[in-house]
């Protein structure tokens, strides 16, 4: 391993009896192994939004194995995102504003942002204190440290990653991404390269095209539909009172389908688990918050467009190809409704969504001035359990966990999990004040019992 200064992290804790403490090396920025074009890129309109304009964390833990002291996994990840790093060179440059706000990237070939730490805890410790593996994660801040000067939108390092190898030859793998430069699919494409190279693949599987220009507006930009994800309505308020929690709750098949007794029957064997399950949570989350009666509030959720085949998307595009859908109804109809009735309108949404629907999207953000998604009694759900993230093999075997590590008021994400959920089983964050998150706790254990 290469020598370098090391800095100690500060204790973390979750609670009195269990701290840890992260040893890293100076971070340094881990450029393209071959050369690369010197260009400029443009972003593609939907990739382009005020809401993609943040981070998002991403860990995924391994267990190493027999012979998992033989290699070194910082060693190995850090070389094969070098040459990962070729093929995806976009990802090595940095961000800047054209005309109208527009997002390029600047193909500088400067790096992305590696740290390479060491952690004296085990994996058994770790998935003792985050039960089993899932968010929110003991010493998150220290797994995956924020360096100075990386967590800006423009001018920044596209990605962060750190490798922390524990006591048991076991490592966690984080990476931090700018969420405008690609969506969870891209990025689970981009770690896979990676892992593929780490492996001793001669190349990525999946070879990586810009196509950006396929998710621009149109000239001039035309919206058809009215797009109620995005209306303009005065900023939200603030939060309900009380301290924010995360929480994660798993269903396993029996949960899904013990959901399912409360429809109908002639939806009850067609309805597929995102939509079930997407409609119970809404409803849980609106009665947990007790808001008024004839207060609106706003399901959105993020729909994959690269199967729609007008729209021409290469395999291995790698933006952000998705767009978000919204449904729009009282507190009063939510809830006085039935669950079918919160299915219907799941289903309702996402026949809505086609090629013209994601064009129409694209138009509309640039005539707005790429606005965010509207935050007033919002509930927004990202599935990312098909991303692909539970298969990146670096060379010591599937991931025990591998997806989202956290979650703010207002989003829930479903990911993938197998560790103590059961076959098929989808952990569901979610992030609510105290009093709430009791009464949605409750409100789950009810639907559990169908």
């Amino acid at each position: 391993m290469p020598k370098s200064k090391e800095h100690v992290g500060a204790p973390a804790m979750t609670t009195a009896a269990f701290t840890f403490a992260v040893r890293r090396r100076e971070p340094v920025l881990v450029g393209p192994a071959a050369p690369t074009p010197r260009e400029t890129k443009r972003l593609s309109d939907l990739d382009d939004h005020e809401t993609l304009r943040g981070q998002a964390p991403f860990l995924f833990f391994y267990r190493g194995g027999a012979h998992a002291h033989d290699r070194d996994p910082a060693g190995v990840i850090r070389r094969a995102l070098g040459e990962a790093l070729v093929p995806y060179y976009p990802l090595a440059g940095r961000l800047r504003e054209v005309e109208a706000r527009k997002l390029v990237v600047d193909c500088t070939g400067e790096g992305v942002m590696f740290v390479e730490a060491d952690a004296d805890v085990r994996l058994a410790d770790l998935e003792a204190a985050a039960t089993g593996l899932t968010p929110p994660f003991p010493c998150m801040d220290q797994l995956l440290f924020d360096v100075d000067g990386s967590s800006g939108v423009l001018g920044c390092p596209l990605l962060l990653i750190q490798v922390t190898r524990l006591l048991c030859g076991g490592f966690v793998f984080a990476i931090r991404l700018n969420h405008t430069i690609c969506d969870a699919i891209g990025l689970a494409q981009f770690v896979s390269a990676v892992a593929e190279l780490g492996r001793g693949l001669p190349a990525p599987t999946v070879a990586p095209p810009w196509s950006r220009e396929l998710l621009e507006a149109r000239n001039p930009p035309r919206p058809t539909f009215p797009h109620r994800e995005f209306d303009a309505v005065p900023p939200p308020p603030p939060p309900p009172p009380g301290d924010m929690v995360m929480r994660t709750f798993t269903f396993g098949p029996s949960d899904i389908s013990a959901i399912r007794k409360d429809l109908p029957p002639n939806l009850r064997d067609t309805v597929t688990t995102f939509e079930v399950l997407t409609a119970a949570l809404w409803r849980a989350r609106t009665a947990a918050l007790e808001l008024s009666p004839d207060e609106d509030v706003r399901l959105v959720f993020i729909s994959n467009i690269r199967g729609l085949p007008e729209l021409g998307l290469p395999a291995g595009y790698y933006g952000n190809a998705c767009v978000p859908m919204a449904v729009l109804v009282t507190v009063e109809a939510l809830l006085g409704g039935s669950l079918g009735d919160a299915v219907e309108l799941v289903r309702e949404a996402k026949a809505t969504v086609t090629a013209e629907y994601a064009r129409s999207t694209a138009d509309l953000l640039v005539l707005r001035g790429r606005p965010y998604v509207a935050m007033s009694n919002l509930f927004l759900v990202s599935d990312n359990r098909h991303a692909g993230f539970q298969r990146v093999d670096f060379g010591w075997g599937e991931p025990v966990y591998a997806g989202p590590a956290a979650t703010v008021f207002g989003l829930s994400l479903f990911v993938h999990v197998g560790n103590g959920g059961g076959v098929g089983a989808v952990a569901a964050m979610i992030t609510l004040p105290l009093p709430a998150m009791d009464r949605f706790a409750s409100e789950v254990k009810t639907l559990m019992k169908g």
